[in-house]
């Protein structure tokens, strides 16, 4: 066994002659423990989230968007679109008109978003898998259908169990009419399905079919104002990206499947990451504890230094004896804490022990976990380099003062 570790580890484990040193290395360890598992647990809760919404939003994003780079729609009827319906790495090619529109049911009306799509939507995302009344059908035989979110059907007061139609109001383009009766094109399409996701896309959407749309928007059959595609099976999605922005030019926007939500993604990184820098703060807080015990050893060990010197121990050896005691309190602390965080989030996955609050209100009902072997060994890392720079100061500091021995010979 290395030798500073082997007589740290004695200094550590073995009884001392006075008890506090005892109860502050005790204190240190405990310090260090908790704020480790606090870490592991916190960030886990965090990367459920993270891994939630995004599950949640690859049922409703595309892996790959295309819009203007300007202005709101534009033809499909190009040559640079019939290559890309072409290509073998898109297996679904899928064409949008989304619009703000006035939807009125049963003398209730809200404001939202209503997104014509294509028959083959359902291939492209797993909204279809998220329906909590009814189907996502957008056709009965050749009369349309719309599929609205919770929130939507909410405001409305829609029951599909009442046959009644909702109404869709959009602003007639190009003209100005002094008539609010005539300033808007208006139709009447029948609910089929209700669908829950997440609170604010529940509130605006409502999905049609995309023929129904453009007639109230009064475009053409190859007007869309978005197209999103599905990649192929092992397709790449970064590279596809950069192809399809080549061939559009800058008239158009290639978004991948983080851009579409990219301020939603940064936010919460930056919250992820504004929780783990507190949590590493209370960390340092708790590594001066570390800096408390190891000075007290040092004062306690002063004759066992004398010995050691005289039997030919020199200041570098004595100086590894001290930091190794205070890297095995930062060691011992983080891997019980990793442990018994892990330990919690295992047990939360598990049985669910901590519930969020208004149950049925949301898609889950506990607080989502998910560990993450690079946020721990990240964290390992951190607690490590605060133990080696806490240990070091009494070290080379204090030790150098009260026993008048320069550690910076060698």
């Amino acid at each position: 066994m290395n030798l500073p570790f082997y007589i740290a580890h004695r200094y550590l484990f073995a009884k001392k002659s006075h008890n506090i040193i005892n109860i502050i290395s005790l204190i240190s360890l405990i310090g260090v423990t908790t704020g480790v598992m606090a870490l592991v647990i916190v960030l886990s809760v965090f990367n459920g989230f993270d891994s939630l919404i995004g599950r949640l939003y690859s049922t409703i994003d595309s892996d790959i968007k295309i819009v203007p780079a300007t202005g709101k729609s534009f033809s499909v009827n190009t040559p640079e679109f019939d290559k890309i319906k072409k290509r073998s790495d898109i297996a679904f090619f899928t064409e949008v008109v989304e619009e703000n529109a006035l939807f009125s049911c049963r003398n209730k009306q809200h404001i939202g978003i209503i997104k014509g799509v294509s028959r083959n939507y359902t291939e492209l995302t797993g909204l279809d898998t998220m329906m909590i009344d009814g189907k996502f059908s957008l056709w009965f035989g050749s009369e349309p259908r719309a599929v609205l979110g919770k929130g939507v059907a909410y405001f409305l007061n829609t029951n599909l169990g009442q046959f009644d139609p909702i109404f869709v109001y959009i602003p007639k383009r190009g003209k100005t009419v002094l008539s609010v009766e005539h300033a808007f094109n208006k139709k009447a399409i029948m609910p089929s399905g209700i669908f829950a996701i997440e609170q604010d896309f529940d509130m605006q959407y409502m999905f049609a079919p995309i023929e129904f749309v453009r007639t109230l928007l009064q475009y053409d059959s190859t007007t869309v104002t978005s197209i999103e595609l599905k990649l192929a099976k092992n397709a790449n999605a970064d590279k596809l990206k950069e192809n399809l922005q080549q061939l559009l030019g800058s008239n158009y926007k290639v978004l991948s499947h983080y851009q579409q939500n990219e301020s939603l993604y940064r936010t919460m990184k930056t919250e992820k990451f504004a929780i783990a820098l507190i949590l590493i703060l209370i960390l340092i807080v708790a590594s001066f504890n570390i800096i408390g015990s190891l000075s007290m050893l040092i004062i306690d060990k002063r004759k066992d230094v004398e010995t050691l010197r005289s039997m030919g121990a020199d200041n570098s050896l004595i100086r590894k004896i001290f930091l190794a005691e205070g890297l095995l309190i930062s060691f011992g602390g983080s891997i019980i804490g990793t442990i018994l965080g892990l330990i919690v989030c295992w047990a939360q996955i598990t049985f669910k022990l901590i519930k969020l609050e208004g149950r049925g209100s949301f898609i889950i009902d506990a607080y989502p976990v998910d560990i993450q072997l690079g946020d721990i060994g990240l964290i390992l890392v951190a607690v490590l380099i605060i133990g080696y720079l806490a240990a070091r100061f009494p070290v080379q500091i204090i030790t150098r003062k009260i026993l008048n021995t320069d550690f910076s010979e060698k």
